[in-house]
């Protein structure tokens, strides 16, 4: 039999243990922890590429939604987007990250009124305090070339379907949904204005609803029913992200062939082009093999039958 003190020091220690506990961690159990942004396989293929001969500089302006479409609703308008309007800075994180940080050299330009004032702040103190000795601020870096485009498309339920299945009043269905994203991204030479490269990706999102339901009597009068389901739906700015990192690899393979930069070693470059035509040349055969019959086998001729009739005749 436990002693009352003994009961006592165990109440203490206990109301001293949840009064050192954050409250956050009471009001809200399912709180999830900040965590950073998950990698995508095109991500660690394009921070895995070969080094380049030098870093390019390159400059980002803007990265804008083109597609211009809400946020679908059934219920009543929605205003906010259907696709993120951070563009630009996705795209700037994706180009500092190539390569391992070696391929791109990203000047500010997204927000160049905030860069200019504060140089202008810190010349004027050292104006201020240093007289006409102070000296001056270093110039800008400029950029050799100039990664514009955009978010071209976005395609909602363009791919709709489901199964389901019931047996004596016990069974289940799912329903899923297909999205399209397309990305459009070129390197226009600042010099010349001649654009260098360009090209066009697209990245499909997949949303899934899995339902479960039972309906039985499980007495003349007793009735029992249940119905529980999950839906998941993939985010849409993970596929906007997978879509710019796979433009930002597609457009390093065209300008290497092009001949616009190459890579440090040569062998690397070499089995890194090789590797994406084989896989450019793969889904091409599947795409190919996915259409429909009628696609596939062009229409016969309008002078085949006659000729096929004279023979048989």
């Amino acid at each position: 039999m436990l002693r009352p003190k003994f009961i006592a020091a165990a109440l203490l220690a206990g109301i001293t243990l949840s009064s050192c506990v954050p409250a956050g961690s009471k009001l809200d159990p399912l709180t999830e922890p900040a965590r950073l942004t998950p990698a995508t396989k095109t991500g660690v293929a394009l921070e895995r590429l070969p080094p380049p001969v030098q870093k390019l500089d390159v400059a980002v302006y803007a990265f804008p939604d083109l597609t211009g479409q809400n946020k679908p609703n059934d219920s009543f308008a929605e205003y906010s987007r259907a696709l993120t309007q951070g563009g630009a800075q996705m795209l700037t994180d994706v180009l500092t990250k190539a390569g391992g940080g070696h391929w791109f050299s990203v000047v500010e330009r997204t927000d160049l009124q905030t860069l200019l004032q504060e140089r202008q702040i810190i010349q004027n103190t050292r104006s201020a305090v240093y007289g006409a000795k102070g000296g001056g601020m270093p110039p800008l870096r400029f950029a050799g070339v100039l990664l514009d485009g955009g978010i071209i498309g976005y395609d909602s339920n363009e791919t709709t379907g489901g199964l389901g299945a019931n047996y004596l009043g016990i069974g289940g269905n799912t329903q899923y949904r297909r999205d399209i994203v397309t990305v459009a991204l070129r390197a226009v030479s600042v010099t010349t204005g001649r654009v260098l490269a360009s090209v066009t990706t697209s990245k499909t999102i997949y949303s899934v609803q899995l339902e479960g339901s039972a309906f039985r009597f499980v007495g003349v009068d007793q009735l029992l029913q249940i119905e529980g389901g999950v839906t998941r739906n993939a985010p849409v700015t993970l596929g906007v992200q997978e879509g710019i990192e796979l433009a930002v690899y597609s457009l390093i393979f065209e300008g290497t062939k092009a001949g616009l930069w190459q890579f440090q070693d040569v062998a690397a470059g070499q089995q890194f082009m090789s590797y994406l035509q084989e896989h450019q040349r793969a889904m091409l055969v599947q795409d190919a093999s996915q259409r429909p019959l009628a696609q596939t086998n062009p229409p016969a001729k309008a002078n085949q039958p006659a000729a096929k009739s004279a023979v048989g005749s």
